[in-house]
């Protein structure tokens, strides 16, 4: 079953973009619509996919799967089963208007640093992991708001569908409690979800500003990453750590930069999110019916994070 939200037509890249799309991705321009039109038809016959079928979500995953359709098949059919093995992010609060929702996008949490149009990098996103109310929120939460702006960037992020996406961890005035709040299997699980389902390429994730105190033990959590995602993953104390990954003049001044402020960053985020309400009310009702499902799932089990049932797989910590 294939979903009703309202199908898009193609957005055209940059120059600059479309010649990563073909050198990178695979891509054929001509060819984008029947490609699109065969993940179509597949998904027609799939009983036990319910799945957005939105011409730019279906793009993002020919292109997170190199133009591989039976990539790009396993990827969308892992999308929405791997969601139910994380059942504390992905729940009836994924709305666009849910409070809780709204709430963490005003504290500033997540910011997503806009880029110029001509830039062919990676999309950015800052997560401030010190600056939410510890007993308010969970990191789970957090967690939650950042997979609906995934989600976004899936839509409409060229950069992002391109040529991958960059995470910045702040940790400034992080404490003890807000490491423990961390929940590091749940953030070694929505990683895997991330590097198994998604289709945009994660390029790595920079923790910054880590206090001193903790940085030894906090790279001990790297372990509980996936070891593909553990050698993108790095972690450093300088203030000054975040240059090395987003040019200045891209961030806000509460960072050093000179592209606005951080509240400019916030104002525009919830007007992205609740431009995509219709979207994720019906999300609720995307997904899979494993009773319904009359071919042996198409991923390797062997590969994956998450066994036969879709539960996660504890990692074994060295």
């Amino acid at each position: 079953m294939i979903s009703s939200y309202s199908q898009s037509s193609i957005r055209p890249l940059s120059e600059g973009l479309q010649k990563v799309a073909i050198e990178e991705l695979n891509e054929v321009p001509s060819r984008i619509d029947s490609d699109i039109a065969a993940l179509k038809e597949w998904l027609e016959k799939q009983p036990h996919l319910c799945s957005c079928k939105d011409n730019q979500f279906l793009l993002s995953f020919l292109r997170g799967s190199k133009y591989s359709l039976e990539k790009a098949k396993q990827k969308i059919d892992r999308f929405y089963s791997l969601q139910k093995a994380i059942p504390e992010v992905f729940n009836e609060h994924r709305l666009s208007d849910d409070p809780q929702v709204l709430e963490i996008i005003r504290m500033g949490v997540i910011l997503r640093v806009p880029l110029d149009k001509d830039d062919t990098g990676p999309a950015v996103t800052i997560i401030r992991a010190g600056a939410y109310d510890l007993n308010k929120f969970k990191f789970q939460d957090i967690i939650r708001v950042g997979s609906m702006f995934g989600e976004i960037m899936m839509m409409e992020d060229d950069n992002a569908t391109v040529s991958g996406y960059l995470e910045i961890m702040d940790m400034t005035g992080v404490t003890g409690a807000n490491l423990f709040a961390l929940q590091p299997q749940l953030l070694s699980k929505f990683s895997a979800y991330a590097d198994e389902a998604m289709p945009t390429r994660q390029k790595g994730i920079h923790f910054i500003n880590v206090p001193k105190a903790f940085e030894v033990g906090f790279k001990s959590l790297l372990g509980w990453f996936p070891g593909k995602i553990k050698e993108r993953v790095s972690v450093s104390s300088d203030p000054e750590a975040i240059f090395e990954r987003i040019p200045k003049h891209y961030l806000p001044k509460e960072y050093g930069g000179t592209k606005g402020t951080m509240q400019d960053i916030i104002s525009s985020m919830e007007a992205k999110i609740s431009s995509y309400k219709d979207y994720f009310e019906e999300s609720q009702h995307f997904g899979t019916n494993e009773k319904l499902r009359e071919e042996p799932e198409l991923f390797k089990h062997e590969e994956s994070h998450f066994g036969l049932d879709g539960s996660f797989r504890q990692l074994v910590i060295d």
